[in-house]
């Protein structure tokens, strides 16, 4: 940079051609929207079947859920199964954008 072009920055050096790979940094945190799959009691609390929610885990996905259906949704959880791609989950079970959380109430029969 000239001291002409420097002068008028007051100082500030800026990247000639805008930001190159080595400068260009994604930001810290994603969003992840998992699909979050909702069966029996579940569904009927939730008004829906199927629905996305954004979170990094499974407990955070489950934790956005209960915040968008509520309470009484809230409330079906203790009792159900949570699953992520066919297997029980963890609320600390890393999740993506292409992986399924499902909510399982028990279910009874004869």
């Amino acid at each position: 940079m000239t001291d002409q072009e420097e002068t008028c920055h007051e100082g500030r050096r800026y990247l000639p051609h805008g930001p190159t790979s080595e400068h260009w940094q994604q930001p810290p945190y994603t969003y992840r929207m998992a699909v979050l799959l909702l069966f029996a009691s579940a569904r009927v609390a939730a008004g829906t079947g199927r629905s996305q929610m954004s979170g990094s885990t499974v407990g955070e996905v489950m934790d956005a859920a209960c915040h968008h259906y509520g309470a009484t949704f809230a409330n079906q959880l203790d009792s159900c199964g949570i699953w992520l791609n066919g297997e029980p989950a963890e609320a600390c079970d890393p999740v993506t954008d292409s992986d399924e959380v499902a909510i399982l109430p028990p279910v009874s029969g004869g």
